[in-house]
């Protein structure tokens, strides 16, 4: 069975939201357009469907009429151990260029280190991992 991935409804900036997640986690971004898939129901060159594959894969396409684009509340994206601590500093750093840092990136008194970032784009990140960076 496959791992569930991610899909992001962005409020009409799916391409840079992709093409952003790309440079920082690393990948390849794809990108298919409305007017690419045949489809009358938003603007010909509004992404209708994309992702991004590599170490953190996320789909996700500009919000359709009538569809909300997205709005966390009460979630987060876990990245929780994902990579080694100076990969997950740089991807802290990077999610938090234009976005805000809601918790630092720290070592936390149970001995383990994280933080929260909320993206640019609105989408909140848990980072952190076992132990320290000094461990």
């Amino acid at each position: 069975m496959a791992n569930p991935e991610l899909y992001v409804l962005f409020p009409g900036c799916a391409r840079e939201a992709l093409a952003r997640y790309a440079e920082i986690f690393g990948g390849e971004v794809w990108l298919n357009t409305y007017g690419e898939f045949g489809r009358a129901d938003g603007p010909p060159d509004a992404i209708a469907h994309g992702g991004v594959s590599g170490p953190v894969s996320l789909s996700g396409s500009n919000a359709g009429p009538g569809e909300e684009p997205v709005r966390m509340a009460g979630l987060m994206i876990s990245l929780l151990g994902t990579d080694e601590p100076g990969t997950l500093h740089r991807w802290f750093e990077a999610l938090a260029e234009g976005g805000e840092v809601l918790d630092p990136l720290q070592p936390r008194p149970w001995g383990d280190t994280d933080g929260q970032v909320r993206d640019r784009f609105g989408l909140r990140w848990l980072i952190g991992y076992q132990g320290s960076a000094q461990d």
